[in-house]
């Protein structure tokens, strides 16, 4: 028997719906069946460019192409709409992230998921490069003992050219929050991966030198984690011209482990590729301290080697399908994607009040 061709369906024509549709392509038990957008216009011109149908309605898009997956690629806060309608209609959802701009979103796409008992994943495909597993790897592997400190930074750039560049981008509204919403979920997704459940959040946010735009483009927070582990995070958009992005992890044993996961400038879909590899920039586990050069060269390579603004989105798309043949969860789950939306959203609660935010968090 031949093995089964998956058709996955696009929800959403922007940006980053490009990079979804050519990480399809190179899939060999995969094909783009449809796309959708919430404005026909769109979703002709892509349907166009990649050889596939475009639709109006999902229902009809999921029953018509027999799509398999979803994978939802508006705007974040439209992001419940097309998701809760691809599970109304029996197909599994994949959301790029974040899976909400709001808990109450997450919570009713990950109900009707769980009504409709259909998959539901979010993008987090950093969680793919060859140095953050290495990190994942060494904490289960006991490697640094009990992980009991770690940061997150991520000090970027962002011009009023890509505020302009769509006309959601920058107010409350329309995006849901600046930097905490848009650039910083993959960083807070590695944290949380790395470190598990969160206790407390103490936060502020700012917007420091972006007068045009209504949201943060600065924040720092104190994490205090269920496991007595502690945390800080420093996101910003407002450090010319763009420097890196770190997760770092220490642990009880005095050992250390971290992962740059962007260099040189953050990457904007669509705009930009991606400057640097990413690398683990410190390693000082028993043993291994000398393992960062040979480690350095061979990400390096690899990642040199591809196109990695789509390899990485392939990688995720695989799992998510190889969830499906083998009837698991996909390694991102919907309760993943909310995790770092409580996250984010403690820490406009915690500025917004001026006092601790305990966990868990109600819409």
């Amino acid at each position: 028997m031949a093995d089964k061709i998956f058709n996955i369906s696009i929800a959403g024509c922007g940006k980053v719906a490009h990079l979804h549709a050519k990480a399809i392509q190179s899939i060999p038990d995969a094909r783009l069946s449809g796309v959708w957008s919430r404005t026909s216009d769109s979703a002709i011109k892509f349907a166009s460019l990649y050889n596939t149908r475009a639709y109006s309605d999902i229902k009809e898009m999921v029953a018509d192409s027999k799509t398999d997956l979803v994978i939802v690629c508006t705007p974040h806060p439209f992001h419940k709409q097309p998701a809760m309608e691809a599970a109304m209609a029996g197909a599994d959802v994949l959301v790029e992230k974040p899976l909400a701009t709001d808990l109450q979103d997450c919570d009713d796409i990950i109900q009707t998921c769980k009504k409709h008992n259909v998959r539901l994943g979010v993008i987090s495909q950093r969680r793919w490069y060859e140095p953050v597993k290495r990190v994942k790897e060494a904490i289960e592997q006991g490697k640094i003992g009990k992980p009991v400190l770690a940061t997150v930074t991520m000090l970027g750039w962002r011009d009023k050219e890509y505020y302009d560049s769509d006309e959601w981008r920058g107010t409350w509204k329309s995006e849901g929050g600046g930097v905490l919403v848009n650039q910083a979920p993959h960083q807070l997704d590695i944290l949380l991966w790395y470190m598990g459940e969160v206790d407390q959040v103490y936060g502020i946010w700012r917007n420091l030198n972006h007068p045009y735009i209504e949201v943060d483009d600065t924040a720092v927070a104190i994490v205090k984690f269920k496991s007595g582990a502690i945390g800080n995070i420093l996101v910003s958009n407002s450090q010319k011209p763009g420097i890196f992005g770190k997760v770092h992890v220490h642990g009880e044993n005095g050992a250390s482990a971290g992962v740059q996961t962007d260099g040189g400038a953050m990457f904007i879909a669509g705009r930009s590729g991606v400057a640097e590899p990413p690398v683990n920039d410190l390693w000082t586990i028993p043993g291994e301290e000398n393992m960062l050069k040979k480690w350095i060269e061979e990400d390096t390579a690899t990642f040199n080697s591809c196109d990695p603004t789509v390899r990485y989105m392939q990688y995720q798309i695989e799992d998510f399908l190889s969830a499906i043949k083998n009837k698991r969860e996909p390694s991102v789950t919907g309760e993943a994607g909310r995790r770092t939306v409580e996250l984010f959203t403690a820490i406009y609660r915690s500025s917004r009040d001026n006092a601790i935010v305990r966990f868990p968090l109600k819409p």
